[in-house]
C-alpha cells in the first residue's frame, strides 16, 4: 500500500497532522466558549488547510506526503470505522422502520443527484452532496471520494457547506415540534432521519426530551449503517465504468481493501469480538486520521474553484436537506409513528 519511501512521505504527512492538532485545538476552544463544537475539527482542518494554500504554494517535497494524507490514511480511517458499527442495532430498530430508513436513504441519494445535476454538479460532486444529506453528512462524504475519484476541491467544498448548514438544522429543527405538533417520538424520527451527525443528533434532540433523543440516536445509527452498501453499490458502479465494456471485473476493483475491512471490522464487533477497552484505541486514531485526511484535502483546495461551485453547492444542499425532511415526515405519517 505505501509504494513511496517514508522519508519522502514524512514532511507531507507532518504538515497534514500540524493542522489537525492545530484544528482540534481550536474546537476544544470553541466547546470552551460556547459549549458544543459547532464546527468539527475536520470542517476546521479543511479551512486551515484552505487558507495556507491560499497564502503558500507546497512544492514537490510536500506532495507526496500530502497525496498520501488525502487517499491512503483516509482509506484506513474508513475501514476503521467500521469497528463502531454493530449490526445488532439493525434487529432493535424493527424491521418496519429498517426499511423505511432505507427507502428513505434511498430515495434521498436519487432526489439529490438530481437536483445536484440539474443545477449544473459535475457528477462526482453530486454523489458527494447526495450521500452526505442522504446518509450522514461528513463521514460519508469521506467514506464515497475515495471510491468515486472525487477531486479534493469537491470534497472540501461539499463538507464545508454541508457542515454549515449542519449547523443551521440543528438550531432549526427543533421549532418543527411546536409548529406542525409533532410528539417526542416522531421527533426522535425525524431528527435521526435528517441531521448529519451523530453529535449534532443529541443537540437536536437533548432539548426536545430523552425520549426523542434515544430514538434518534437509534434511528440514525441504522441510517449509519446504509453507508456500506451504498459504498459499495457505487464501487461496482465506477469499477463497471472504469472496465468498459470488458466482461470480467475482479473482486478488488468492484470492493475496495478498506470496504472488506470495513464490513471485517463491523462483522467482528457485531459478534462481540472487539472488546470496548479495543475501542477506546480504535476511534480517537480514526477520528484523527480522518482529521488529517481532511487537512490534506483542504491543501489541494483552489479558492477560484471553490467559488465557481459554491451557490450551486449550497442551493443543491439546502433543497436537498427540504426534501429530506419532506420524505421523513411523510415515512412518519405511513408508520403511524405515535
Amino acid at each position: 500500500m505505501i509504494r513511496t519511501p517514508l522519508v519522502q512521505l514524512a514532511p507531507g504527512i507532518a504538515l497534514c497532522a500540524g493542522i489537525a492538532l492545530a484544528a482540534m485545538g481550536l474546537q476544544r476552544i470553541e466547546e470552551h466558549w460556547t459549549g458544543r463544537p459547532w464546527l468539527e475539527a475536520l470542517v476546521i482542518a479543511i479551512l486551515l488547510g484552505t487558507l495556507l494554500r491560499t497564502l503558500w504554494t507546497p512544492d514537490r517535497r510536500w506532495a507526496p506526503g500530502i497525496g498520501f494524507s488525502a487517499k491512503t490514511l483516509l482509506e484506513i480511517a474508513v475501514m476503521l470505522l467500521g469497528a463502531s458499527i454493530s449490526f445488532q442495532a439493525v434487529l432493535d430498530a424493527g424491521l418496519g422502520l429498517i426499511l423505511g430508513i432505507a427507502v428513505v436513504v434511498a430515495l434521498a441519494l436519487g432526489v439529490s443527484y438530481a437536483l445536484g445535476r440539474m443545477l449544473g454538479l459535475p457528477k462526482r460532486m453530486a454523489v458527494l452532496v447526495a450521500c452526505g444529506n442522504a446518509i450522514c453528512g461528513n463521514s460519508a462524504i469521506a467514506a464515497v471520494a475515495p471510491v468515486i475519484g472525487a477531486k479534493p476541491a469537491d470534497v472540501a467544498s461539499s463538507i464545508a457547506f454541508t457542515a454549515i448548514l449542519g449547523v443551521i438544522v440543528v438550531l432549526a429543527l427543533p421549532l418543527l415540534v411546536p409548529l406542525i405538533g409533532l410528539s417526542m417520538t416522531q421527533y426522535g424520527v425525524l431528527a435521526g432521519l435528517t441531521v448529519y451527525a451523530v453529535p449534532q443528533v443529541l443537540a437536536a434532540t437533548m432539548p426536545i426530551g430523552l425520549v426523542s433523543t434515544q430514538l434518534g440516536t437509534l434511528v440514525k445509527l441504522v441510517r449509519v449503517l446504509m453507508l456500506g452498501p451504498v459504498v459499495i453499490a457505487l464501487s461496482v458502479i465506477v469499477g463497471r465504468q472504469t472496465e468498459g465494456a470488458k466482461p470480467r471485473l475482479s473482486f478488488g476493483r468492484l470492493v475496495p481493501w478498506f470496504i472488506v475491512g470495513f464490513l471485517g471490522l463491523a462483522l467482528l464487533r457485531s459478534l462481540g469480538a472487539i472488546p470496548e477497552a479495543l475501542l477506546l484505541i480504535v476511534m480517537p486514531v480514526t477520528a484523527f486520521l480522518t482529521i488529517v485526511a481532511m487537512a490534506a484535502l483542504g491543501l489541494g483546495v483552489d479558492l477560484k474553484v471553490l467559488g465557481k461551485v459554491g451557490g450551486r453547492v449550497t442551493l443543491t444542499v439546502t433543497l436537498s436537506l427540504l426534501v429530506l425532511i419532506a420524505i421523513s415526515l411523510g415515512l412518519i405519517r405511513l408508520l403511524a409513528i405515535p
